[in-house]
């Protein structure tokens, strides 16, 4: 704590500021290794789900009054379970099992969360406040990014091949259930961390755009990585940033700065954007 104001300080900077700042380039970094795997296995509506699904988790941990991480990633992986089982012993299609299920556990979080009387609670949750954010959490982010960059680099090479050939990853004898479920949840527990900062509803933002931004330029999967952290990053510094010169909501801020550079990319990108109608294929 005293470390973050010495350092505020050292900047002349208001400390709220600063630990926005630190939040957002930690978000930045986690959310553009995941969101790149989570755009490549075209998952992007399991992300959202997810991220709402973890809602019911969130109430149940404030009414035990334990570790909102618990509660939390337990449900976000029941969903992602429960979503699969649909798919696979039914005629349900993909589409409209997450939906079944996301809209479930939201509205199941929303009752549990309104029956705890923490309507305050329940607002922050859904939008976040990285302005409010405080140096436990930015803790808890940080630890959840070295998690999920350790885990990635240890098994980069089995969760590329089971991201662009599930098929031949099976006959390999690779257990593609389990990169799947792994993935599950890395993504579970970095939107608990997510959570306070830019909230439920915009964490999917913070996935899927800058990740689809980097697509847009790269043809193999560990630029795609890179470009995705990096603007990530850059979206976070600047929204940040003009949410303080212009009393924006931050997160808001954050994801519509991502999104201009999205758009940009998508006019302008050489090789995959609007003028190039047959992009390359990342490939590794």
């Amino acid at each position: 704590m005293e470390i973050l104001f010495s350092i505020a300080d050292a900047l002349n900077m208001p400390v709220s500021m600063f630990n926005a700042l630190l939040a957002s380039v930690i978000l930045g970094i986690t959310s553009g290794v995941l969101g790149s795997f989570i755009v490549l296995r075209r998952l992007s509506l399991m992300g959202d789900a997810l991220s709402h699904a973890v809602l019911p988790g969130v109430a149940v941990s404030y009414m035990l009054g334990i570790n909102m991480m618990i509660g939390a990633t337990a449900f976000g992986l029941l969903a992602a379970v429960l979503i699969e089982f649909i798919i696979k012993k039914s005629k349900i299609k993909t589409d409209t099992s997450i939906g079944i299920i996301l809209s479930s556990f939201f509205a199941l979080g929303i009752i549990l969360i309104t029956k705890a009387e923490s309507g305050a609670d329940l607002n922050h949750i859904l939008f976040g406040n990285v302005l409010a954010v405080t140096p436990g959490e930015i803790l808890q982010s940080f630890i959840i990014m070295v998690i999920v960059l350790g885990i990635i680099s240890l098994l980069y090479k089995e969760f590329l091949i089971t991201s662009f050939d599930p098929v031949v990853s099976q006959t390999y004898g690779m257990n593609t259930a389990f990169y799947h479920y792994l993935l599950m949840f890395l993504l579970t527990i970095f939107t608990v961390s997510a959570l306070s900062q830019v909230g439920i509803v915009m964490v999917i933002a913070l996935l899927v755009t800058p990740a689809g931004t980097a697509y847009l330029w790269s043809n193999k999967l560990s630029h795609m990585i890179i470009g995705s952290s990096c603007l990530g990053i850059i979206s976070g510094i600047i929204g940040v940033i003009l949410s303080f010169e212009y009393n924006l909501p931050t997160s808001a801020a954050i994801v519509l700065v991502s999104a201009s550079f999205f758009i940009v990319s998508f006019i302008f990108s050489p090789k995959n954007g609007f003028f190039k109608a047959k992009g390359k294929e990342v490939t590794e």
